[in-house]
């Protein structure tokens, strides 16, 4: 008796008939889901304009589509597993700040894509995709090139060595580098920093180095390629 439970308990779990009738539906939605969020990193790294490693931050959207997707297909039908998500939602805490509004963007538009192949509206969220992606594409060919420069560079510093901003524009100056600021971040314990940055050669990148581990010891520079920096 306590085996034939067990078994339908199983059967139940794993093989009720809804879950039978709702399977290809959402194997279909899960397949497209990757899809998109596979051409959506791509279009981010190709059109994207953000300081950060986009190839790697593009990593993220196949599994943010693919995952709100399941998670919309579970709850479309039940309010008591919608109510559960919320819960669920309202503990978790991002520890990791998203500091470029073009990232918020695009997760969003992930978010978007997810939530629309989850509700089972394919068609709709196809042709809006299109057109969002359309409107991408569009102002990246028509935008003007970007200033001269072949680095993003980013200074990263203890609050407590004093290291300001105008002694890094000067230790550009030393070395013959133009920089363009483009974020600048002070908080009460550390200094954040990013620049474009117009290398001449790969040795006026060391010297820039050498001369901020003179004035901040602890300072941390991080360089993410542009357009190459010739040898």
């Amino acid at each position: 008796m306590n085996t034939m439970r067990i078994e339908e308990s199983f059967r139940n779990l794993f093989w009720n008939p809804e879950m039978r009738a709702a399977l290809p539906d959402i194997v279909l939605s899960l397949a497209l889901a990757a899809l998109l969020g596979v051409i959506l990193g791509q279009v981010y790294i190709r059109f994207g304009h953000s300081l950060s490693n986009r190839r790697l931050f593009a990593r993220n959207f196949l599994l943010l589509v693919v995952t709100t997707t399941l998670v919309i297909s579970i709850v479309k039908s039940s309010l008591a597993l919608s109510l559960g998500l919320v819960g669920a939602l309202s503990i978790v805490r991002f520890r990791t700040p998203i500091k470029e509004p073009e990232e918020l963007a695009y997760l969003f538009l992930a978010i978007g894509i997810g939530l629309g192949l989850g509700a089972g509206q394919a068609l709709v969220t196809l042709v809006a995709l299109i057109i969002i992606l359309g409107l991408i594409v569009i102002r990246g060919l028509t935008r003007q090139p970007p200033p001269q420069g072949n680095l993003y560079l980013t200074v990263d510093a203890p609050a407590s060595t004093g290291l300001n901003l105008q002694q890094l524009l000067q230790l550009f100056a030393e070395i013959g580098a133009v920089a363009a600021l483009k974020r600048y971040d002070l908080a009460a314990d550390r200094l954040e920093a990013a620049f474009h940055v117009d290398f001449p050669t790969p040795q006026t990148l060391e010297q820039f180095t050498q001369k901020l581990r003179t004035l901040a010891p602890d300072a941390r520079v991080t360089c993410v390629d542009d357009r190459a920096l010739a040898i």
